[in-house]
């Protein structure tokens, strides 16, 4: 169908969608239909059993881990492997993702809180320890590790609001925007798993931070601060763009502020004249396989749909 796309009339962009991996159909009908929680519950447990995730879970070594690597090879280890997993949905408490989580924290060194599973530093690693701690909360990791994790990066929280990796390596005193919302979605997944920390002033500064911004703009000039963000590949890894961006404020259910406009026009400014996303370029590195290729992209399109869904109700 995606060679005859072009052709078609938006109408057809929710079937089209509905024919794809059980983890894009379970959050199409999640977040484009509004059918029952029974409905949703059902076609997410096929992540497992069926398509990428099933081939995932596959590949995964005897001894819990991925490419037989912590961190690395990127995008094949078992950090980044698993935080695929997270994204197309596999459901909480799944017994591989779980054993998963266990490697990763089991093999990680500590830092009164902070974590480090990188081979090439010796200091506690504010994004390693925020995807972790995404990763064990989305899962179901029971582990009290994991709230050592979140008070240190609530302490780890910098005026601006924002995170940034950089502030314990060489002393920067703002906020990054790849660190900041990758703290964001680690807090905001632990909130929902029912987390015993309250982390909602930290989640509100950090918003805070991203709408000072309008989302993407140098706090000085105003101008943005890299052209880049203007690409949102699937998955984002470790990155910030746009519609990740934008994602963090309609998974968090927060009222629109005009201040993220221009990022919706961004949004906006990409969509086919057929009413779809293209897929771009996916970050190099390795990937155990391709999820979609060049063309109208089910993932993107989802996305972005969702989030103007959000916008303009």
């Amino acid at each position: 169908m995606d060679d005859v796309l072009a052709a078609a009339p938006e109408s057809e962009v929710l079937p089209w969608l509905l024919t794809g991996d059980p983890a894009i159909r379970w959050q199409v009908l999640r977040d484009l239909c509004d059918v029952n929680k029974e409905t949703v519950d059902m076609e997410r447990q096929r992540v497992a059993k069926i398509g990428w995730g099933a081939r995932l879970l596959a590949l995964q070594d005897d001894d819990g881990r991925w490419a037989q690597g912590l961190y690395s090879p990127k995008w094949t280890s078992t950090t980044y492997t698993l935080l695929l997993l997270h994204w197309l949905g596999l459901p909480k408490g799944h017994p591989q993702a779980v054993l998963g989580c266990r490697r990763l924290w089991d093999g990680a060194t500590y830092y009164d809180g902070g974590l480090n599973i990188a081979k090439t530093i010796d200091q506690p690693e504010t994004c390693i320890t925020a995807m972790l701690a995404l990763i064990g909360s989305s899962f179901g990791l029971a582990d009290r590790r994991i709230e050592d994790a979140v008070r240190w990066l609530l302490s780890e929280q910098l005026s601006d609001g924002g995170w940034n990796c950089e502030s314990l390596r060489s002393g920067s005193k703002h906020g990054s925007f790849h660190t900041s919302i990758s703290t964001l979605d680690a807090l905001l997944q632990y909130q929902r798993a029912g987390g015993g920390i309250s982390v909602e002033l930290a989640l509100r500064r950090g918003q805070e931070f991203f709408l000072d911004h309008r989302l993407w703009h140098s706090h000085r000039t105003g101008a943005e601060a890299n052209r880049a963000f203007r690409r949102f590949p699937f998955p984002p890894q470790w990155h910030f763009d746009v519609l990740r961006g934008l994602e963090h404020f309609w998974a968090a259910d927060a009222s629109p502020d005009l201040r993220l406009r221009d990022g919706i026009e961004v949004l906006r400014a990409a969509r086919r004249t057929d009413g779809t996303w293209s897929r771009p370029a996916p970050y190099s590195g390795r990937t155990w396989f391709t999820l979609e290729g060049p063309g109208p992209s089910r993932w993107a399109t989802l996305r972005a749909q969702r989030v103007l869904r959000w916008w303009d109700s």
